[in-house]
């Protein structure tokens, strides 16, 4: 009766069987891209991947096209093909079509994915992928030479063609406003001037002609400040255009950007008449220029800004090691303002502080912080300024500069950072656009972008390794990168993105120092001035030209 009664429920009718137990869930065991280990980013793939996904059960077939889903970088859905192995516990997903190079891809596998006991899958997963770069060649192979030419031809048009119409300065960039013209950028400007006619892209009337209307706007029409100009100068009115809300005044690095090159096309224009002219009013701008007013009430280093409404509230003293040596140099140089050898020891040199005597690479470098810094330290003070041979008291600079370059394209050569495209063939970090903003990029502030210029202003010190960067740059990227001013401002390939500027302090010194690399002769034109002979010697400088 004990057993009867529990046997049976209060109604007499059999028990209900318990639940089956659900089916079990399954993982995701591995995942390969073209036989790569596992990792949810790959970078550097083929145009037709094999990607395999390996479970820890045999899967539904019947489940598997809404699983997984391959997207371009638009999000847009791309047809693949699906196939299987190891008795389908793994699944084969190839593109339909190849997929365009360069370009970013994702692949979203979902937990709709079963088992064939109807099992889910644990958790869902999503792998990028970017495919590598098309290495075909874009245009018809030419002689070095011959794209040596082509560059500095191309680059030109940018200070002759997009040059302002009205005060023939140089525009700032070529996404901006137009009507914004740079002081510093326009004298490497008036340098790509001076090449053009040495090459022939223009003949020396149109040249002069550019001169006289740019010497004109500046003597006669732009702002200045104690003889000094401003950063930006509205192109048309030549009013001084506020850098930052301080920043409205003089500019005293700039303004040696922009004598460097005023004082090369004197020493160029050396005929009579209109010629003749020009120099006289490239000395009035020249001599105009209180170098010595910026010591800020006689201190002994030279300060950076001065504003008509903030006076010297900017605060910023010009010290070394950095691109402003140039501003020093024509300090030392001017005969009318000129500053004696201890602002140069004393606020340049940091009473010999500035010497650090690095060494990265295998390369001893005297001055600069780690690695070198961004390249155009070595680049807008040597434009004019021979580094060959030269030294003073702190450094040789012909090993300051080489050395520079060389710890830059080594840096991207090793490329400890990871950075994808990073080559001997893809190198060169300096100031530069970068997505959504602006940078100093070096080993140091590496934020994957390169920026032509750093390797093709490199020529004199690096001629083999810009020769590679500028092969690459031209043949393979030269779809993306080669346009109407040359080649934009910068690139990365770790997350592509094309720049779609062209900068004139950038465009400039990728002209001048091909120049320079091919024949010296801004280098010649520039150091065969007496005074700045004289300045250099002034502050202990040797050099074979001195």
């Amino acid at each position: 009766m004990i057993t009867l009664f529990f046997g049976c429920k209060k109604d007499g009718s059999e028990p209900e069987p318990p639940p089956p137990p659900p089916p079990p869930s399954f993982s995701l065991s591995l995942v390969a891209v073209d036989g790569r280990p596992q990792a949810t980013s790959y970078k550097d793939v083929s145009i037709s991947p094999v990607v395999k996904f390996s479970f820890s059960n045999k899967i539904s077939r019947a489940t598997v096209p809404a699983s997984f889903i391959l997207r371009n970088n638009a999000g847009q859905t791309v047809p693949v093909t699906l196939s299987y192995a190891n008795n389908d516990s793994s699944v084969l997903l190839s593109p339909a079509t190849n997929l365009d190079y360069l370009s970013k891809y994702s692949i979203t596998l979902s937990n709709a994915l079963k088992s064939v006991e109807e099992g889910s899958l644990q958790s869902g997963i999503t792998i990028n992928l970017l495919t590598k770069i098309d290495s075909s060649r874009k245009f018809p192979v030419i002689s070095d030479q011959a794209l040596l030419d082509k560059v500095q031809e191309q680059t030109f048009k940018y200070f002759r063609d997009f040059a302002h119409p009205v005060s023939g300065l140089a525009r700032e960039r070529s996404n901006g406003n137009n009507n914004v013209v740079t002081s510093g950028g326009s004298g490497f400007g008036i340098m790509a001037l001076i090449v053009g006619i040495e090459r022939g892209f223009i003949t020396r009337a149109e040249g002069l002609a550019q001169m006289q209307k740019i010497v004109g706007f500046l003597k006669n029409t732009a702002q200045k400040f104690h003889g000094a100009f401003p950063h930006w100068l509205d192109g048309t009115t030549g009013a001084a255009i506020p850098f930052s809300q301080r920043d409205n005044g003089a500019d005293l690095v700039e303004t040696s950007y922009l004598i460097q090159g005023l004082l090369t096309a004197r020493q160029y224009f050396t005929g009579g008449g209109t010629e003749a002219t020009l120099r006289n009013d490239i000395n009035e701008i020249w001599n105009g220029v209180e170098w010595d007013w910026f010591r800020q009430n006689n201190q002994n280093v030279l300060y950076w800004h001065w504003s008509p409404n903030y006076n010297w509230e900017m605060n910023h003293p010009i010290k070394g090691w950095n691109e402003c040596l140039i501003t020093y140099v024509l300090a030392a140089s001017s005969t009318t303002h000129s500053i004696p050898k201890i602002v140069y020891d004393n606020g340049w040199a940091s009473n010999g502080a500035m010497v650090k005597n690095l060494n990265h690479y295998g390369y001893a470098l005297p001055l600069g912080p780690t690695l070198g810094g961004p390249l155009f330290f070595s680049h807008y003070s040597f434009l004019g300024i021979d580094p060959n041979g030269l030294a003073d008291a702190y450094a040789n600079y012909e090993t300051q500069t080489r050395s520079h370059a060389l710890i830059n394209y080594t840096y991207c050569k090793t490329n400890p950072a990871n950075k994808f495209g990073y080559s001997d063939s893809v190198w060169g970090l300096t100031a530069s656009d970068i997505p959504n903003g602006y940078t100093a990029s070096s080993p140091t502030n590496d934020v994957g972008v390169i920026a032509p210029t750093a390797a093709l202003a490199s020529f004199p010190y690096t001629p083999e390794e810009s020769m590679k960067a500028l092969k690459f740059f031209y043949y393979v990227l030269g779809d993306k990168i080669w346009k109407e001013y040359g080649f934009v401002d910068a690139f990365t390939l770790n997350d592509p993105w094309f720049a779609n500027s062209f900068l004139a302090i950038d465009q400039g010194p990728i002209i001048v120092m091909i120049e320079n690399y091919r024949s010296g002769l801004l280098w010649d034109l520039f150091t065969s001035c007496q005074e700045v002979q004289d300045g250099l010697v002034s502050l202990g400088f040797s050099a074979p030209y001195l």
